[in-house]
């Protein structure tokens, strides 16, 4: 495709509009202190968060994997999202509220209350390698392959265009800069998956789809269903019903409850209120993706199917089949803010991690300066390291799964092992913590080794599938791995003494269910009512589109 010049003049201006943005939003901040810098002076509003929130997480990735996935196995997808409203519940009634009271930076800072110095190094290790590896290295993997296939502009191009403008900004900012691009991020790359939703649906009568019936009839056997059981016509066995069930939320926590680049916002926030709402505003707009994201790849199975060769185009060719010039441009806009809003996220996440687990740790005298100087340092040095790594991100069969399978093996089990029993077991050990997450990171990564097809026969080689790896869905490793690590969890914690009361004062909840009854409520606002809210409407949607 040949990329037309009003599509080329919106596409440069929407980057250095948001250039622009991030830059003029702490134009009036003079000396940037480590709590300006890392957490935007901690008084961001709700709204604020919750778009923030939501923009971090919605890639490039799920505008292209999303659809991709739509078009070759379903609506069933769509669980990854509405399945993360819930934990994004969790992230606002139980975690929020012990983040906020314990003044954290970090979650590296909190394990380290929590459990140990090395746990803390482990967790902050383990974050940077997510960091690289997923939030900006598949990322921009998924970028380029998209820019490529619409306008023919070279990979390393647009990796390079889009690294530099995302970089400064985020560097010279700080998360104040994240966040407020992010939000108007946020109203774009929704605008433009409404965009091509509508647009795919207008069309629908044209090849005689004018009910739900004939839309049925058209698709692939429980391709619009959200729930796939097995001996179904159709049925996706790495999509099966108890993996989402029993696995995501494993990759939920470690995410949404965990991972520096989300939990960073609700940080930054002015109150614990504006943390709880802003989170449960995300849970909302997480809704949104199966509707928006996974239903056109849906549409084009139905309208294009005979022209599309490989699932992986389905989002270009509903762009260049249906959209004219100029809203071709406000399209491409739409997956550069979702591309931009990840990689911000992540980069900043990162230096923050550096400056504070790592440096301050080991230099505890260190300045505000200093701190300042090392995260934007760090911040492009791991920039660097991504986008080698983005070159390794078509060994995997499906762009969307990559983000999910990597963390899955092992990120995520250790960290949701140890946040879980650390914050609703009192009993658990520091002992037991660090071992745990320690253990779990080190042997789930030669799993992961072996799962991609890596041997260390004459050096490393390629010696399997990756796509098929252990042939064990990944939602259901992450499952059994967290049992195992829950298992040695105990253990450990039962064979050494139980931490002093003061030790995990303020760092645990006193009983299972006391995040629920801490306080009477107050009104409609108050952060369980709306969460209970959420919760039952996720359960009717989930009635009405099975």
């Amino acid at each position: 495709m040949t990329i037309a010049p009003v599509d080329l003049f919106i596409i440069v201006v929407y980057l250095l509009g948001i250039l622009f943005v991030g830059l003029w939003s702490v134009r009036k901040i003079k000396r940037q202190t480590s709590e300006s810098y890392f957490l935007a002076s901690r008084n961001l509003k709700w709204p604020v968060v919750g778009a923030a929130l939501f923009a971090s997480n919605i890639s490039t990735i799920h505008l292209v994997g999303l659809a991709e996935s739509g078009f070759g196995v379903g609506m069933v997808v769509g669980n990854y999202e509405w399945m993360a409203s819930f934990t994004i519940i969790l992230l606002s009634l139980v975690f929020v509220p012990i983040y906020f009271k314990s003044r954290i930076t970090t979650l590296p800072e909190f394990m380290e209350r929590r459990y140990s110095p090395a746990a803390r190094t482990t967790l902050s290790f383990m974050f940077i390698m997510s960091a690289m590896l997923i939030h900006i290295g598949i990322s921009l993997y998924a970028g380029a392959a998209v820019f490529e296939r619409f306008f023919g502009i070279p990979s390393l191009m647009s990796i390079a265009m889009i690294s530099i403008i995302t970089v400064i900004y985020t560097v010279v900012g700080g998360l104040r800069a994240v966040v407020v691009t992010e939000t108007i991020q946020t109203v774009i790359l929704l605008g433009g998956a409404i965009l091509i939703t509508v647009i795919a649906m207008s069309r629908l009568p044209d090849v005689g789809i004018d009910s739900y019936g004939d839309l049925l009839e058209a698709t692939k056997p429980n391709q619009l269903s959200m729930i796939h059981l097995p001996g179904e016509e159709g049925f996706d066995p790495g999509s099966i019903w108890y993996g989402f069930l029993l696995g995501f939320p494993i990759l939920g926590i470690w995410y949404w409850c965990t991972d520096q680049t989300i939990v960073q916002r609700v940080l930054g926030a002015g109150t614990l209120r504006d943390a709880q709402h802003g989170a449960l505003f995300a849970s909302l707009l997480k809704f949104l993706p199966p509707l928006f994201m996974v239903l056109p790849g849906v549409f084009a199975y139905v309208l294009f199917r005979d022209i599309i060769a490989e699932p992986t185009d389905a989002l270009p060719t509903l762009i260049t089949e249906l959209l004219p010039t100029g809203l071709i441009g406000i399209m491409a806009a739409a997956l550069l803010a979702a591309l931009m809003s990840t990689i911000a996220a992540a980069v900043n996440s990162t230096g923050t991690l550096v400056a504070v687990d790592i440096a301050k740790h080991f230099r505890p005298g260190l300045s505000e300066t200093s701190q300042v100087r090392i995260g934007r340092i760090s911040s492009v040095v791991v920039m660097s390291v991504a986008i080698a790594w983005s070159t390794q991100g078509e060994r995997f069969g499906s762009i969307f799964e990559a983000i999910n399978k990597l963390p899955a093996q092992f990120i995520a089990p250790p960290i949701a092992t140890v946040l879980l029993w650390g914050v609703f077991w009192r009993r658990g050990t520091r002992q037991a913590g660090t071992f745990t997450l320690l253990f779990g990171f080190v042997a789930g990564f030669v799993i992961f080794l072996f799962d991609m097809g890596f041997g260390f026969l004459g050096g490393v080689q390629y010696v399997s599938d990756p796509v098929n790896g252990l042939g064990i869905p990944f939602l259901l490793q992450a499952w059994w791995y967290f049992c195992i690590l829950s298992l040695i969890y105990v253990g450990v914690s039962l064979a050494t003494p139980p931490p002093k009361p003061e030790q995990i004062d303020g760092l645990t909840w006193d009983r299972p269910y006391a995040f629920l009854a801490r306080s009477e409520i107050t009104g409609v606002r108050d952060p369980r009512l709306l969460a209970a809210l959420l919760a039952v409407a996720l359960v009717v949607m989930y009635v009405l589109v099975r």
